[in-house]
């Protein structure tokens, strides 16, 4: 229902409702507190009565939420809870006349527990926000003509057409037109990303400034976006090893505290000659100290708001216990290709001792046949020279390992590697051109042969990221060690480890070898992550302490992997790791906090130094004072 209100603007009820129902646990603790105040002031009245009916709402208002949790988990759980410890204490207070100090109990216990609320609706809020960016429609081609259908019911290669603004529904590549694209819910990154034909595009990103064509390669609810949402689930749901720790410390030591309560509430009036009263209050205020509310409160809410601050940024997590390893990690492993390197070889030189448009065309012609990565590259190459027409090729045929062999004409050609070329053609043509192996040491070397005639070479290198480079300097200087792990021979590992500057490599792996490696430096003492995204890498990331997946990979390397950075940005895993250490310097210091806290007002009860009200100040403080030093890592990861 919507009325206007002065000014014009339409108001909703719902929209009051669903914010109330939100926020009921803080509006019940902060009526509970004004509550409090009137009673105070009525209390200077003749008559106690109003007073106490205040401080009894206040009770029921402020405690109804904690009470019936606690409850409600003893009952399924058939275990004590610290919400049992506050509302005995409370009730205790009351029973032996104390009712204001009761309610204050109930209120600070109230807030604390209202702004754990909020820290888990916080996390809770930012998934949903992440699941109204998936658009509901889709503008489906049909024999030329568009039709608005529900996303749910596109399929794996219809065409869609997405227009300048338009949210894109689903995973895609560009089969018409070229735009930019706003990828920072999944990416962070703020920068637009152009975007043009046989590109791919992904869900929920924003199409800026072109309508486009897309043809879907991935079902809606298989998409890269839904992944993540799952992946953020996923990590909410589960707890880290600090928290898992702490539930189970829980149960214990409530039951160890209502058992030194019981002593305290008997004890002291023989060996101490306190009164009754005073034995009971000092009973009530160790029922209070001694609850782990701060040491409960110290992991969760920092755990939630370090996933969260990840997926803002493009890291995923699939588990609290997950981050708090990363923290842990003194050694990275790396998959070369696609990893450290773009995954796509470039041509980086030439040697043809004489190279024509003919010659051009037809080495185009040959590798254009071919699906294989140097294939590409080559033609790319081509294409790049000179303005191409294609000929027409008789008896192609592909050499695995080797090359291409195919015929023009009366003229047979070959265009692959020293296998296929023959190495006695190879060492003539070298000598014959005085030409150093130096120049190719480590790289890919591609002949093409005409006949009996080798006419010249590509230099071929699949080409370091910059930003791998980066991420590797930075994690050296964290004090990680950096290992390579690749399929290339010896001679080529050596020279990408030695450009990239790391620690350390393995040349020649098979998957099997990779996960030797891993379990050699475990062996070795190192705790260690393995960074990968093929199908190859799966074992290693499964052997590893921490798995990392690029984002990119395959759904197999997905899976299997612990954390997922979104966009393959390498630089993220430095800022992950950084996030990491602050989370767990956080959790230490939450929890060496709440126990000198306990300690310290354990101690001044048996002494007498403190009253109820302080104790519950000290205590419920603590706790508040723990979850507000969590919720920093809400704040953009600027470590």
């Amino acid at each position: 229902m919507f009325f206007e209100n002065s000014i014009g603007i339409p108001f909703s009820f719902s929209v009051i409702s669903k914010k109330l129902k939100t926020h009921l646990e803080l509006i019940m603790a902060l009526t509970s507190g004004l509550l409090i105040l009137l009673a105070w002031i009525f209390h200077e009245t003749p008559s106690e009565t109003p007073s106490i009916i205040l401080l009894l709402t206040a009770f029921i208002v402020g405690g109804y939420a904690k009470a019936k949790e606690g409850i409600i988990e003893t009952i399924k759980e058939k275990k004590l809870n610290v919400e049992l410890l506050m509302v005995l204490a409370a009730i205790g207070s009351a029973s032996i006349g104390h009712w204001t100090e009761g309610a204050i109990l109930i209120f600070i216990f109230a807030l604390s527990g209202a702004l754990e609320t909020y820290t888990e609706n916080k996390s809770s809020h930012e998934l949903k926000a992440l699941m109204d960016l998936q658009p509901e429609t889709a503008n489906l081609l049909l024999n030329n003509k568009v039709q608005k259908v529900p996303v749910a019911n596109l399929k794996i290669g219809d065409h869609i057409l997405i227009k300048a603004g338009e949210r894109i529904p689903t995973d895609g590549l560009i089969v018409k037109g070229h735009t930019s694209v706003d990828e920072s819910a999944l990416t962070g990154e703020s920068l637009p990303v152009t975007k043009s034909k046989e590109e791919a595009v992904f869900a929920s990103t924003i199409n800026l400034n072109g309508n486009i064509t897309v043809r879907i390669h991935t079902l809606p609810s298989q998409t890269l976006f839904q992944k993540i949402i799952q992946l953020v689930q996923q990590a909410q749901a589960e707890r880290s090893r600090s928290q898992a720790f702490i539930e189970r410390f829980e149960n214990s030591y409530v039951k160890v505290v209502l058992g030194m309560v019981a002593m305290m509430m008997v004890i002291p009036h023989f060996l101490l000659d306190w009164s009754w009263n005073d034995t009971i209050y000092r009973a009530m205020i160790l029922l209070v100290v001694a609850s782990p509310c701060a040491l409960v409160a110290s992991i969760m809410p920092a755990t939630l708001s370090a996933i969260s601050s990840s997926a803002r940024n493009g890291v995923l997590f699939k588990g609290g216990a997950h981050l708090e390893t990363l923290g842990e990690i003194d050694a990275i492993a790396f998959d070369k290709t696609g990893t450290l390197t773009e995954g796509k070889p470039v041509v980086t030189n030439t040697f043809f001792e004489h190279i024509d448009q003919r010659l051009i065309e037809i080495i185009y012609s040959v590798e254009r046949y071919s699906n294989h990565p140097l294939a590409h590259a080559i033609s790319n190459w081509c294409e790049e020279q000179t303005e191409i027409k294609a000929i027409e090729i008789e008896d192609i045929t592909h050499l695995d390992g080797k090359g291409i062999q195919a015929k023009v004409g009366d003229v047979h050609w070959l265009i692959g590697n020293t296998r296929l070329v023959g190495d006695a053609s190879v060492e003539q043509f070298v000598q014959k051109h005085d030409i150093s192996s130096d120049r190719w040491l480590g790289k890919t070397v591609i002949f093409v042969k005409r006949n009996e005639e080798i006419l010249g070479l590509f230099v071929l290198q699949d080409k370091l990221r910059q930003e791998a480079m980066d991420a590797v300097n930075e994690l050296k200087q964290l004090g990680i060690k950096t290992i390579m792990l690749t399929g290339d021979n010896e001679q080529t590992a050596q020279e990408i480890a030695k450009e990239i500057d790391i620690h350390d490599f393995r040349a020649n792996c098979l998957p099997e070898d990779k996960v030797d490696a891993i379990k050699q430096e475990k062996n070795s003492g190192f705790k260690i992550a393995m960074i990968g995204d093929g199908i190859n890498d799966a074992p290693a990331l499964a052997t590893a302490n921490l798995g990392v997946a690029m984002g990119a990979g395959t759904d197999v390397a997905l899976e299997t992997a612990d954390m997922v950075l979104v966009k393959n940005s390498l630089p993220k895993i430095v800022d992950s790791i950084k996030l990491s250490k602050k989370m767990n310097r956080i959790i230490k210091q939450n929890i060496l906090f709440s126990i000198a806290v306990i300690l310290t007002l354990i101690a001044s009860n048996f002494l007498q130094a403190i009253n109820l009200p302080l104790g519950v100040i000290g205590h419920e403080g603590s706790t508040i004072l723990v979850i507000l030093n969590g919720l920093r890592l809400l704040k953009k990861n600027k470590q």
